[in-house]
């Protein structure tokens, strides 16, 4: 399952001829179609081809340059990543390093990779080239050769660090399959397990630290088996460090963990009902009659499937419902079943009927207000999953096998919910979501916008980025798209170093109203001049659209900069394929057109003289303004 990317479906056979005849311009959700089949490693190739000879990524498709150094031979693993990308939203231009050169990649400052000026770079390390080829027994040489394979890895970071515009990626390193002690090896520091492990552990702390993203290969290994992973005749022969057979289930894994830095992994797990959450048919077998819980095998493989999709909604995973069926008789056993475990509670949006299924699913992300591309779709039927892949092919769909058993399994291993940080936001967005729907019902009860505004009770509070909520800032920079004045990314380490600089201005703002709390819903960035202050980043969560924080966003600023001294505002408008809705935000604000510029990209002036702050209908606590705050 895990090994030949069971969860996706079979490329068709004239592969080839389909990809072909894309031709050189390609739509992007073409390309997404194609390549979200289990492809192997020749058609990952020719798929990478593909994407090499674009003059500019198609949308949906994010560019993003990374550079490949580390152990062993890498040129196999790069055209089956750029492959893979395409699956997970990205059109990658791979910089690959030379054999063995990693550290010499990264500290010569006109090596290829450091000319090459890329967004990420992705350490790729081997054992047995790591310092970990032979057992270390002697009094300290285990530790030491650990403390030397982790200085390597910070030597690295610390040189590239200034030469990227994201992270530095780091795989974790597989545990060696032949044991030295047995059993013992775990105990033995100086064994070659040992060491891997403890050295493994080490590169999560420094992932925790927020000096690399870590890409758990290790786990990726043990999970397929090490005795099909490892491959000592292709390391003899090759230099490869495990068996080519897994390249593409390799590839997945760090295209995944690419795509979640970018902001591309999927928000929201959609739920059929009849076969996928209980045995049987509702409408037909009635409440009595259909499978769920415990006194059967059947009965407890669907409680598991309740279990993970609860699971996923406590770390920030929405719950949706799409199915054919009566209202009523679908929500029948949410309301009465003893043994269901997933409540109507838990389901933000619930669209029982008898429309089609990916017309369903357009309406969930509508009321969610996020796009169908960051939606799974969970279907024991075929036909259902095929027709929303025709028709959606930006939706996560599954294969899933015939028994109920391995649905979870399943849609766990397809990683459509990779993360790279987890804050008290995520644990809490399920609920947000949920709490969607009763604002959506105040505003259909509401006269005009103005009263649905007031009725919402919002306190709006402004404060500064600091060591509290800097993950997630960071992790708002690197996921918003739609509402984002320039989608410049900045890694947790960039923004700490903004925070310390006198002369940027960072902010960030949190919405609550009378149904709950928003959590960190904006960032602001502003680079402070004499005369003015340039607005570098400008991105707000879409999920608080139409609430007019942007106006107090603004108010935050204009007090700013004119407590510096400073006598406008400059913004900056990047387009990009998703940031559309915001080509106006300036002038919507009351900025006179400035300047633009060959690539598209046009500024904005506010003369703070000017300049008054409106009355909005929401409480603001600004924490933000404070005297050596807002000092140039």
């Amino acid at each position: 399952m895990l090994s030949d990317l069971a969860w996706l479906p079979q490329p068709p056979r004239d592969f080839r001829q389909q990809l072909a005849a894309l031709g050189a311009a390609p739509q992007g959700e073409a390309l997404v179609r194609l390549a979200t089949h289990r492809l192997d490693e020749t058609q990952l190739a020719r798929l990478a081809r593909m994407v090499g000879a674009l003059a500019a990524p198609p949308a949906p498709l994010s560019a993003l340059r990374l550079g490949l150094i580390g152990d062993g031979t890498l040129s196999l693993l790069g055209p089956a990543i750029i492959g893979s990308g395409v699956r997970h939203g990205l059109a990658i231009e791979l910089v690959e390093g030379g054999y063995g050169t990693a550290v010499q990649d990264a500290v010569d400052a006109n090596s290829a990779l450091r000319r090459a000026a890329p967004d990420m770079v992705l350490l790729a390390l081997d054992a047995r080239l790591a310092g970990f080829e032979h057992a270390a027994l002697g009094a300290g040489a285990a530790a030491e050769r650990v403390d030397a394979a982790v200085q390597r890895v910070e030597m690295i970071a610390a040189a590239l660090r200034p030469a990227m515009k994201g992270p530095l990626l780091v795989q974790t390193i597989a545990p060696p399959l032949d044991p030295l002690f047995g059993s013992f090896d775990r105990l033995e520091p100086g064994s070659v397990f040992a060491m891997v492990e403890a050295f493994n552990a080490r590169l999560a702390a420094l992932a925790r630290a927020g000096t690399i993203v870590l890409v758990d290969v290790a786990r990726l290994a043990q999970s397929i088996g090490l005795e099909q992973w490892e491959s000592p005749g292709h390391w003899h022969s090759a230099k490869l460090g495990f068996s080519p057979h897994y390249v593409p289930a390799y590839a997945d894994l760090v295209a995944r963990v690419l795509g979640a830095i970018r902001g591309k992994a999927k928000k929201a797990l959609v739920l059929d009902l009849d076969n996928t959450l209980w045995g049987g048919v509702i409408g037909d077998d009635g409440l009595e009659g259909i499978v769920l819980g415990q006194g059967s095998a059947m009965g407890e493989a669907f409680l598991a499937i309740h279990r993970l999709a609860l699971d996923l909604r406590a770390r920030g995973i929405v719950l949706a419902v799409c199915s054919k069926n009566e209202d009523d008789a679908a929500r029948l056993p949410f309301r009465e079943h003893s043994e269901m475990l997933l409540r109507e509670e838990h389901i933000a949006v619930f669209q029982a009927n008898w429309t089609d299924k990916a017309s369903n699913l357009r309406a969930i992300a509508a009321t969610l207000n996020i796009g169908v591309d960051a939606l799974v779709f969970l279907d024991d039927n075929p036909a259902e999953r095929e027709q929303v892949r025709r028709e959606l092919p930006l939706v996560g769909v599954p294969e899933l096998p015939e028994d109920p058993a391995l649905y979870p399994r399943m849609l766990a291993a397809a990683g459509y919910f990779e993360a790279i940080a987890f804050s008290d936001e995520d644990r809490n967005r399920a609920d947000l979501y949920q709490s969607l729907a009763e604002r959506a019902q105040l505003m259909a009860n509401a006269s005009d916008m103005e009263s649905y505004l007031r009725a919402l009770e919002m306190t709006c509070t402004i404060g500064p980025v600091d060591a509290r909520n800097r993950a997630r800032v960071a992790q708002l920079i690197n996921k918003s798209n739609q509402f984002n004045l320039t989608t410049r990314r900045y890694t947790e380490a960039e923004v700490a170093a903004a925070e310390a600089d006198p002369a940027r201005h960072l902010a960030q703002i949190r919405l609550v109203d009378r149904f709950g709390d928003h959590g960190l819903i904006s960032v602001l960035i502003a680079d402070k001049g004499s005369d003015a202050w340039v607005i570098d980043t400008w991105l707000m969560s879409c999920r608080v659209l139409g609430r007019r924080v942007q106006e107090a966003a603004l108010a935050h600023l204009a007090a700013a900069a004119r407590a510096a001294g400073a006598r406008a505002l400059i913004g900056q408008f990047i387009p990009s394929a998703k940031n559309k809705m915001v080509a106006e935000h300036y002038a919507g604000l009351g900025f006179a057109a400035d300047d633009v510029l060959d690539n598209g990209t046009t500024r904005w002036r506010l003369d703070l003289g000017s300049y008054q702050p409106p009355e909005l209908p929401m409480r603001i606590d600004d924490l933000a303004l404070t005297p050596e705050r807002v000092a140039a």
